[in-house]
């Protein structure tokens, strides 16, 4: 069937875009939202409380101004290793050069280094690899002594003080949820955001502790781990089962494994999502170029698209919006990206339904499923699915059909967390109780979107009343 877009097209594909000082005012935002934004990140690792909690007030006025939702992600800073002040700054680190870590506070020459990590000096043995500068400069421990190790230079280039520390394959004691960590945490659950990403994980009981956490906050955030260590790779497929939505943080994975291995390790972290129904998300560095210039360069269209092709649910943009001197241009681009790759999509519900769909009653799997193939089938124009908790919704999402699917719920925390999910639009106002007035209400919208018109078919995908916890019914309805 024919791939419909709109008089003014979103992608499919969700976006997400990290706020910081180049998008601070409601004019800014509201600009990135109308540009295509779904889901807005706060970088904790940035800023302070009360600029954090202003940003979400602020958000939150935007939605009711585009009677939209809009998801809030809080991203976690995590334990990221950093150095600390350089003696000499910056800090040119040529080949074969030596340098030692030694405790914090006692650095007193060009080459003596020390960072945030008060047990790195404990933790590093012979031979082990430290990576600065996002992995411009490399380093071997070529001694270890009480209170100091000995570095010698491998890979040459410049470091800067507080620049990150990677340590690819170094086993390290601490938590991936530092005390600072489980302080922002749980403001984050208090604030009512839809997501918390959780930086550096390494095994799925990180993930638990922190939904832990946000539960006994009687929150129904989400929690996105991020997928940049080693040993995440190692546990994958049980840290994708606990976890509510997966990111592939380049930056660091880039760092910690061969960068020449990051593109499959992308396509295997998406696919292993795919399987088990979880968002994922694609991130860092995607249109990096525009932090200065209005154009991408043309490896980074294709590295949105390949995101794309790949089955990515969502691409983030970081300094881009954040810091950047374009952020609406770097919008606009990658939804026009996101657009154009889209087509290439196939057009047809998968053959297989996914495998795995934690939460989800197997009548409601089937019977969405099976509603997908109605939809096609009848050459439908808009599917709705009614959900409570959004687990329906992203049983659809994982569908990748092209048939405009809207979700609806009475509850508008669900809807935000629906903004992460591929293919979904989340509807406002639409009301549950009565179906007649939420059919009414859906046509009312898809007439003014342009995307219904009399004659046109919609499949309503939502329950009987039989079994709270399944959607069991679906009924093909006519645009009078």
């Amino acid at each position: 069937m024919v791939k419909s877009q709109p008089d003014n097209p979103r992608a499919r594909t969700k976006i997400v875009a990290t706020v910081g000082p180049a998008v601070a005012t409601a004019d800014m935002l509201t600009q990135l939202v109308e540009s295509g934004v779904d889901v807005f990140r706060i970088n904790m690792a940035h800023g302070n409380r009360e600029e954090h909690q202003g940003m979400i007030d602020v958000i939150r006025e935007i939605e009711q101004y585009c009677d939209q939702p809009i998801g809030i992600l809080v991203d976690l800073a995590g334990p990221k290793i950093r150095l600390g002040d350089l003696v000499a700054d910056p800090l040119p680190c040529r080949m074969d050069e030596q340098f030692s870590f030694v405790r914090d506070g006692q650095a007193r020459t060009a080459n003596q280094l020390e960072t945030n990590y008060p047990r790195l000096v404990d933790e590093l043995a012979m031979d082990d690899i430290v990576m600065l500068a996002d992995g411009t400069v490399g380093m071997q421990v070529i001694e270890c002594e009480a209170d100091s190790v000995l570095v010698k230079v491998i890979e040459p280039g410049l470091v800067r003080s507080r620049q990150g520390v990677n340590l690819p394959g170094v086993t390290l004691s601490v938590s991936a949820l530092t005390a600072e960590d489980r302080d922002n945490a749980i403001w984050a659950a208090n604030s009512e955001v839809d997501f918390v990403g959780l930086s550096f994980v390494r095994k799925p009981g990180e993930v638990e502790e922190l939904k832990e956490l946000i539960a006994a906050q009687d929150s129904q955030a989400m929690v996105i781990a991020k997928i940049e260590k080693r040993e995440a790779l190692e546990n994958l497929d049980e840290i994708v089962r606990v976890a509510d939505a997966i990111m592939v943080a380049r930056g660091d994975l880039g760092v910690e494994i061969d960068f020449a291995e990051t593109p499959m390790a992308q396509k295997r972290i998406i696919s292993c999502c795919q399987l088990n129904s979880r968002p994922v998300i694609v991130a860092t560095q995607m249109l990096d170029s525009m932090h200065h210039s209005s154009r991408p360069t043309r490896a980074e269209v294709s590295d949105v698209a390949n995101a794309i092709l790949d089955g990515a649910d969502a691409c983030m943009l970081s300094g881009e919006t954040a810091i950047g001197e374009f952020p609406v241009e770097s919008v606009c681009v990658m939804n026009r990206i996101m657009l154009n790759t889209e087509k290439a999509l196939p057009d047809q519900p998968p053959s297989i339904a996914p495998q795995f769909a934690e939460g989800v009653h197997p009548v409601t799997a089937a019977v969405v499923y099976g509603a997908a193939q109605i939809a096609d089938r009848l050459d439908a124009r808009l599917v709705v699915v009614a959900t409570r908790s959004g687990n329906t919704a992203r049983i659809k999402a994982k569908q990748r059909d092209f048939i405009p699917t809207v979700g609806i719920s009475n509850s508008v925390k669900t809807l935000r967390q629906l903004c992460l999910y591929w293919g979904i639009i989340p509807l406002l106002g639409v009301p549950m109780e009565d179906r007649q007035e939420m059919r009414k209400a859906v046509i009312a919208w898809g007439q003014d979107d342009g995307c219904l018109a009399p004659g046109d078919l919609i499949v309503l995908v939502a329950g009987t009343g039989l079994d709270p916890l399944a959607h069991n019914m679906v009924t093909v309805q006519e645009v009078s």
